[in-house]
């Protein structure tokens, strides 16, 4: 028994000369090894054998297709040297996923995992990020990225970060009595607990905005519009709209910045019992999941842009989007799933 049967796990490898001749003496056995037997005894996928026999078998003097493991290694030897095959030039198949993947907002990295994820057993679906990096970049191969329908297929981020600011805190804020980081609960820091969430605005044109919450367990997004991002008390009202979207019990405290259009925030707790606590001055290191995902909505919507213009079923489409992009730093899972077992405690179907 191998060590992939002894696992249970059947990974992908090169065929060794023994591991073909092998092969050739199954099929000359009376009756021939079935695929699947053969491949079960060398630890590989069915497809493997099956590849390697339509592939490498010959014609022999009666003209009958004949397996000849010497033959079969030196072919594959000399296939090895020959110039590397692109594999997204070569499977249609998996150019489509991939491409269907970029249009819907995935990162290169994002869609190598979800691949192979999805297509667990079959190695021909699988491709690196730095694959897809080099068929949407580099000089002759970058006709990846006109078969796109999104105008770009990578999120641009600063090429720097920004320094931390060394200017004094703010003052004369009244509202921020009681309600300061460091009155936060200890649970909220952890991430282990869902019900935690980080807010802000995404300004736009026309004093037009919209509102971001995004939950620090699972990334889970809502985004609310502002018709008059100037109002404290229209912030808390479209905040309360946006938290009965979500279960009660996992709404437990909300973290903003300090601006002032949360300077009503009491009305948003009495109306939800969820407790609203403000990061310090030019600070947005206190909030992380919020900045990255006001990245990502910016990337749908650039600086300049007028929500006011911005249809309800745009957005809801962008949330959709985010919500069911897999992410890394949930071991490739999405949002909506890490956020339906936490509600369930059963695993979301994909």
């Amino acid at each position: 028994m191998t060590a992939g049967q002894a696992t249970g796990e059947v990974k992908y490898r090169r065929l060794t000369l023994a591991d073909r001749s092998f092969i050739e003496a199954g099929l000359a056995c009376s009756p021939p090894l079935s695929m699947r037997k053969i491949a079960a005894e060398l630890g590989v996928a069915p497809s493997t054998v099956s590849r390697e026999i339509k592939t490498r078998q010959q014609l022999s003097y009666k003209a009958q297709p004949h397996y000849h493991a010497a033959a079969a290694h030196y072919a594959a030897v000399a296939d090895r040297i020959r110039p590397r095959v692109v594999k997204l030039e070569v499977f249609g198949e998996l150019r489509n996923e991939v491409v269907k993947r970029l249009n819907d907002r995935l990162s290169p990295e994002q869609v190598s995992a979800e691949l192979r994820k999805e297509f667990p057993d079959d190695p021909e679906m699988h491709v690196s990020h730095e694959t897809i990096y080099q068929a949407l970049y580099v000089q002759g191969r970058g006709a990846l990225r006109h078969e796109l329908t999104v105008e770009k297929a990578l999120r641009s981020g600063r090429a720097v970060r920004k320094p931390r600011s060394k200017l004094p805190a703010a003052t004369n804020r009244p509202w921020l009595e009681g309600a300061r980081l460091t009155d936060r609960p200890a649970e909220a820091a952890d991430r282990a607990i869902p019900g935690h969430w980080e807010g802000d605005l995404v300004i736009g044109s026309r004093n037009s905005a919209l509102i971001s919450l995004v939950e620090r367990r699972s990334r889970y997004t809502l985004v609310g519009r502002l018709v008059d991002n100037r109002l404290a008390l229209t912030v808390a009202e479209v905040l309360q709209q946006m938290a009965v979207r979500v279960p009660d019990a996992l709404f437990s405290t909300l973290t903003w910045d300090q601006g002032p259009e949360m300077s009503e925030h009491a009305q948003f707790t009495v109306a939800t019992d969820c407790k609203v606590f403000f990061c310090d001055p030019h600070s947005p290191w206190q909030r992380p999941t919020n900045e990255n995902t006001n990245g990502l909505i910016r990337d749908f919507y650039p600086k300049g842009t007028d929500f006011n213009t911005v249809s309800d079923e745009d957005l809801y489409e962008m949330e959709r989007l985010l919500n069911r992009r897999p992410r890394k730093v949930l071991g490739w899972n999405k949002p909506r799933e890490v956020l339906f077992e936490d509600i369930t405690g059963v695993a979301l179907a994909t």
